[in-house]
């Protein structure tokens, strides 16, 4: 049975939970193709992507040679840019022939976050329609966004697709259908090519842990379920402790297999690349071109003996920092795959066992807070939001206030607009401000999607904001707009809402948290603390590869502490699986401070 490294398809897509090294390997068979002397280009479809920075490559929205791998270009579809393009495009024809109010009517239509989302998507489908600008490639490989956000994008073809066909209104809530009218030929030439197995592989990349295996799993069935067939598994970072009197090691090994023996049958079945856990980040070409050649990997690990070091606060003093309040919004943002869901499972657990009443949600469509907590705490209230159902509740309420009003050719009209996909997004947010509303009274833990979906969601919150205010000011009720509280001015309070940012101490994890608290700081939200997760630091690891990686997360935890974080957190690593209500709220119930690491005898880091 052939992989996806010895037989390429034209299309290659990498994608995943987020965390398991979809990019690195994603850049990294790019790399092996063009060094074989392919013509490949290299695509994130991510939001928050960091492949220019892992590639040490400035990108734009066009492709750009990639210094010193011959052959390979890439490009990130920037969904800002893209939306822009598209406003551009949907509202030109009507220049000169509407009035200046009703085309700001049309350019306030398409602020919203579901147009940056369709507008992505349009660039990504003109790559797959292999339009003149493409054809001089022999692979194009798309490094997407975590599982849920890539469902989302692959299930927009068929989406959009049936909702044209199926309107024959003039306008939804991306501008008048004309426009999108326009791409319909895209979207169906991107039905085709994702469903031809001899061009198209989806790669499902996974670590060896249940709730990676898990992931990929479920992307399988919903992959099958929109004709993609052609998949193929890629294992991550797999391990086999070389010292056997390294507990930690072990625990390490013994993880991994445990996932692996009882990975879900579908998988099992599927074409499988295993790729080692490599000591080093990868970042840069030499690490990525490593990355798929053990050869090149021994060369880059390094004998490595750690320093003493302070004491490094751990989660139980955050908690006691949460619970003063008594009441208020924790949001827990970050990155894909580093340990949001556990440690907003973990808060929420720890604040209802002290006995608040608490009400811990997710907005990620791919989130399993349920399976993470397996288990009841009295106090608390465990809800998600699940874009399907808040959707069809939203249509329901719609058409019973204002379409009830309408007469019989109004409300037909009304009901086909609402079957646009777009009108996902305003019913998540309106399931959003509601959670944010209950924060008044009780605890809410809020579990959030990935870095870019997450944003695209704040962006809705603050379109919505400026709305109402807008509203309350052209209605001459400029006192009315003094007394509103919207959801964003929520999550500026710092009084109401605390956003704590989790990571892991890497390098690249580390810069995207830095810039997620950037962009929060754009929007006038402060982040209240940074939580580094499932560190080695102060484990007592002697394996080499594990205590080269801990020397590296010492040096990204002194960055965090040293420039981003005003309060910090380090969770250590759990020879245990962190699932169940008691493993949980052991997290934050660890000692105000985890141990100082020293040297031992033999050079490794041990407790002090």
């Amino acid at each position: 049975m052939t992989n996806f490294l010895e037989v390429a398809t034209r299309f290659l897509f990498f994608t995943g939970k987020g965390g398991v090294g979809k990019t690195a390997l994603a850049c990294a068979t790019a790399m092996r193709l063009s060094d074989r002397g392919r013509r490949v280009l290299l695509v994130s479809t991510d939001p928050a992507s960091n492949l220019g920075e892992m590639l040490g490559t400035p990108l734009s929205n066009q492709p750009r040679p990639v210094g010193g791998v011959d052959g390979l270009s890439a490009l990130d579809i920037d969904p800002e840019r893209a939306a822009e393009a598209y406003r551009a495009r949907v509202v030109a024809p009507y220049v000169g022939v509407w009035s200046e109010e009703q085309i700001a009517t049309l350019r306030e239509e398409l602020s919203g976050a579901c147009t940056t989302e369709i507008a992505a998507f349009d660039a990504f489908a003109e790559l797959l329609a292999d339009g003149p600008d493409h054809v001089a490639y022999d692979h194009v490989i798309f490094d997407t966004a975590p599982t849920g956000h890539t469902l989302r994008l692959l299930s927009l073809p068929r989406a959009w697709t049936g909702f044209l066909q199926s309107s024959h209104g003039g306008a939804s809530c991306l501008g008048p259908h004309v426009g999108l009218k326009a791409q319909e030929r895209n979207f169906v030439s991107a039905m085709k090519t994702l469903g031809d197995a001899t061009r198209t592989t989806v790669v499902l990349v996974s670590r060896p842990n249940r709730a990676a295996l898990r992931e990929a799993d479920r992307a399988a069935g919903e992959l099958m379920a929109l004709g993609v067939t052609h998949l193929e598994l890629a294992l991550n970072a797999t391990f086999t402790a070389t010292r056997r009197d390294d507990r930690i090691a072990l625990a390490f090994e013994s993880r991994s297999e445990e996932a692996l023996r009882t990975m879900p049958v579908r998988l099992r079945g599927l074409p499988t690349v295993r790729v080692p856990l490599r000591a080093f980040d990868m970042v840069g070409l030499r690490a990525l071109r490593a990355l798929l050649d053990d050869e090149a990997a021994a060369a880059l690990g390094r004998e490595v003996t750690l320093p003493p070091r302070p004491p490094l606060p751990a989660l139980g003093a955050l908690v006691d920092e949460l619970e003063r309040p008594g009441r208020g919004l924790v949001l827990v943002m970050g990155k894909g795959g580093v340990g949001k869901t556990t440690m907003a499972a973990a808060i929420a657990a720890e604040l209802a066992s002290r006995g608040h009443a608490v009400h811990l949600s997710t907005t990620d469509p791919a989130a399993h807070v349920a399976a993470t907590l397996d288990g009841q705490v009295p106090s608390l209230t465990v809800s998600r939001i699940d874009p399907a159902a808040e959707t069809k509740a939203y249509v329901a309420r719609v058409m019973a206030t204002k379409g009830a009003k309408l007469d019989a050719g109004a409300r037909a009209l009304l009901e086909e607009d609402l079957r646009s996909p777009c009108y996902e997004e305003v019913a998540v947010f309106a399931a959003f401000a509601r959670l944010v509303s209950q924060a008044r009274t009780s605890f809410v833990v809020l579990d959030t999607a990935p870095t870019g979906h997450t944003l695209l969601l704040l962006d809705a919150t603050g379109a919505y904001h400026r709305q109402v205010l807008g509203d309350a000011m052209d209605h001459g009720e400029p006192d009315s707009a003094g007394r509103l509280v919207t959801p964003l001015m929520r999550l500026r309070d710092p009084s109401y809402t605390r956003v704590i940012i989790v990571t892991l101490a890497e390098t690249t994890p580390v810069a995207e948290a830095a810039r997620l608290q950037s962009d929060l700081r754009r929007a006038r939200i402060e982040p209240f603390a940074w939580v580094v997760n499932a560190t080695l630091a102060g484990s007592g690891v002697r394996e080499p590869i594990l205590v080269q990686r801990t020397a590296g997360e010492l040096a990204q935890i002194d960055l965090v502490r040293a420039r981003h974080a005003a309060r910090l957190a380090v969770v250590p690593w759990s020879p245990e699986e962190p699932v169940g209500v008691e493993r949980l709220t052991a997290l934050a119930r660890t000692p105000h401070t985890l141990p100082a690491l020293a040297n031992d005898a033999t050079g490794y880091a041990t407790y002090e």
